[in-house]
């Protein structure tokens, strides 16, 4: 029998198989068990905004599958999207900032369009840092000045980890089948670790960025956010368009020479699982040390780059703010609801970049960044590893060299070479299914 707890796609598509389940239905089970845990009081508060159209959505994939038309894997599943994301409906899309209270975009962001046309009911939109937390120093992880603080499902005194907070919680908490979040440095990967879920941080460019609020072109991505690997890979696929399914191997990790960082290694226990599902561990892996830390450089090319990004994107809309400076403007003129924790970040990139790309600190960042990607890709060359399991504090690594990067439960950080998601989605699934045996 189908049951709302720990949804996942197939189980979806068989109750639907079954006549059990209709897509109206579970949107509308959804909707209520938002209602009921979420935007009440002392519920998570991950739900930005729902969608008003989502149950005729929902029953206009109905009556496609009753002509006879199933447009895949994806067909009738509730999503939600990160606030940051273009829809062309009658949702907002404001990266939970009160200065873009207002804004809808008049198209689909790329990926959205792409979500569409795989048969997803976009359920509504997550609460989010504002701005991705690129607004100020002082901002905690899942606040916004528009739908306020994201509560963890871990605890409500737990950190709920930022930007995608509300997308990474809404999946932990069963509010959707799968979510989409955006990550410039840590963003899908951070709050998926801190929900225990599943996310993949895909390599920079692979996912198409139009439509989506920016902070920088060099390393923004949007990714998907599920509790299994399974909907993670089939959410990728309706993003990108591309065929990862095939590399969902419950024996993924036969064969695979996973490195290890010597700086901390995993529990022991998960080596010697890995080892036992056939993948060969290398050790002692050194860490990738770049001439300044990996925030500082990685924030010098966001900070040059979010000005002109931000205007471009700000330029086309039809709403009153049209450039970062409004957006300042604007909550200077509203400190009392906008500027809680202030606007710190805002004020150094309108200060210090002038928005044209040419000044010494922006390229030296761009220089390092690629200093680290040849280092990065030395390491896999070097020691002839497939796929990197790294620590928590290395994260930062795969956000800011481009490289792809995806996390399961229990911890586990994988990254692998550009392009070369077809490994990251071995390790992961294959790991994962250790990962079920252990905890069953």
């Amino acid at each position: 029998m189908f049951t709302l707890e720990n949804a996942t796609i197939a189980s979806v598509q068989a109750a639907v198989s079954r006549g059990e389940l209709s897509y109206r239905k579970l949107a509308m089970m959804y909707l209520e068990r938002i209602a009921q845990i979420d935007s009440c009081k002392g519920g998570f508060n991950s739900v930005l905004e729902v969608n008003p159209d989502a149950l005729p959505l929902a029953e206009a994939m109905d009556n496609e599958r009753r002509q006879g038309k199933i447009r895949g894997p994806l067909h009738g599943i509730p999503i939600l999207l990160k606030d940051n994301i273009d829809t062309a409906d009658k949702m907002q899309t404001t990266a939970g900032a009160l200065a873009l209270a207002g804004h809808f975009a008049k198209k689909d962001a790329k990926i959205v369009k792409h979500l569409r046309k795989a048969g997803c009911v976009i359920l509504g939109k997550a609460n989010m840092t504002e701005f991705a937390n690129y607004m100020t120093e002082d901002m905690p992880n899942g606040y916004s000045s528009r739908g306020g603080q994201v509560i963890s499902t871990i605890s409500p005194e737990t950190d709920a980890s930022g930007s995608s907070t509300g997308s990474a919680v809404a999946v932990a908490a069963n509010l959707c089948v799968v979510s989409v979040g955006t990550e410039t440095c840590g963003s899908i990967i951070s709050p998926a670790m801190v929900q225990e879920i599943v996310g993949i941080k895909p390599t920079a460019g692979l996912v198409n960025g139009k439509g989506i609020i920016p902070i920088s072109a060099t390393l923004d991505t949007a990714g998907p956010m599920a509790r299994t690997v399974e909907d993670c890979v089939l959410l990728l696929e309706g993003l990108t368009g591309r065929s990862y399914s095939q590399y969902l191997q419950a024996e993924g990790l036969k064969g695979l020479r996973v490195g290890v960082y010597n700086k901390e290694e995993p529990r022991t226990e998960i080596l010697a699982a890995l080892t036992q599902s056939g993948a060969v561990i290398v050790k002692d892996i050194p860490a990738i040390s770049p001439q300044e830390p990996w925030r500082d450089f990685g924030h010098h090319i966001s900070k040059h780059e979010f000005k002109r990004c931000m205007d471009h994107y700000l330029s086309s809309g039809s709403g009153p703010i049209k450039t970062l400076q409004d957006i300042v403007d604007f909550n200077e003129a509203h400190k009392d609801a906008a500027l809680k924790h202030g606007q710190t970040v805002l004020l150094e990139c309108l200060n210090e970049s002038s928005g044209k790309l040419t000044e010494p600190e922006y390229i030296q960042a761009l220089t390092l960044r690629e200093e680290a990607r040849h280092s990065l890709n030395k390491i896999f060359e070097d020691y002839g590893v497939d796929v990197l399991l790294c620590p928590d504090e290395e994260t930062g690594i795969a956000p800011l060299t481009g490289f792809p990067a995806g996390t399961i439960p229990k911890d586990m950080y994988f990254i692998t070479r550009p392009h070369d998601e077809e490994t990251l989605i071995r390790a992961m699934y294959g790991a994962s299914n250790w990962s079920k045996i252990s905890t069953s």
